[in-house]
């Protein structure tokens, strides 16, 4: 059994290794019993001495954490390391929800942009439900994905625009599925003022649209997506979003708005 200064070293399993490279160099002595306060001064730093704390910080290291050079901050170091793991899915499930789900749910009400022309009215509706609950179930998911990754990084939330934005747009799209919900069961609901009711959703839903888009316009002025995309290919994918949403303003404002306050 190993006492006195040794004993405090915890055990490596590179130590016997490490410990042919010193073998020439002592371990400092143990202080004198008769010292001043218990303790004396210590030797200079020696060689020795510099590799056993070099092995005691690899030793007590979280584990884990991998060793990164010197300088490196960001998201390379606190976890978006490569912008991969967790945060990957993050943009992938978000672009699920509100550029393919939600866009297509919208369209699908337009006899020019929907391929279900041919469907329906109350088809089209439940088409329109089924989109709409595939873009909150994917948002919640890419939700989820951002939260653990910033959370295993020790990395702050609401940061940024984007992210401020991003998260009034889902509370937003929340409130138009409570009220979707509504105009599906009105009678359950107890809604009377059926027409007034599809008017709100109908202007709320064009807003959260649009809230959606530039939160994705947003994300494109992000360190990850600039790592990834460059380039005319960043001007490209920064036009990509407006064209849906100008299509759909135009078909909210011009077709549907006016019926509805007609009706009412």
């Amino acid at each position: 059994m190993k006492v006195g200064w040794e004993a405090s070293v915890p055990f490596c399993p590179w130590a016997p290794v490490a410990a042919g490279l010193s073998r020439t160099h002592a371990p400092p002595p143990r202080p004198p019993e008769g010292a001043v306060g218990g303790s004396a001064a210590l030797p200079a730093a020696s060689p020795g001495r510099s590799l056993s704390c070099s092995r005691r910080r690899l030793c007590n290291r979280k584990p884990g954490r991998q060793a990164l050079p010197a300088g490196v901050c960001g998201p390379a170091r606190h976890g978006h390391a490569a912008f991969g793991g967790l945060f990957s899915w993050h943009p992938v499930f978000m672009a699920l929800a509100f550029c393919l789900c939600m866009a297509e749910s919208i369209l699908l009400f337009s006899p020019e942009h929907s391929p279900f022309f041919f469907c329906s009215w109350k088809a089209r509706i439940r088409l329109h439900w089924a989109g709409q609950t595939l873009a909150i179930l994917s948002a919640a998911l890419g939700l989820g994905f951002i939260i653990s990754s910033r959370t295993r990084s020790e990395l702050p939330h609401l940061v940024s625009w984007h992210s401020w934005v991003g998260a009034l747009t889902l509370l937003a799209t929340g409130g138009q599925a409570l009220c979707g919900l509504c105009l599906l069961c009105p009678r359950a609901a107890r809604v009377s003022k059926v027409a007034r009711l599809k008017l709100y959703h109908l202007t709320c839903g064009l807003v959260v649209y649009l809230m959606a888009t530039v939160t994705v316009l947003l994300s494109m002025y992000s360190v990850w997506f600039q790592a990834q995309i460059k380039g005319a290919a960043w001007y490209l994918c920064l036009a990509l979003p407006l064209y849906p949403a100008l299509v759909i303003m135009h078909q909210i404002s011009s077709s549907y708005l006016p019926r509805k306050k007609m009706e009412m």
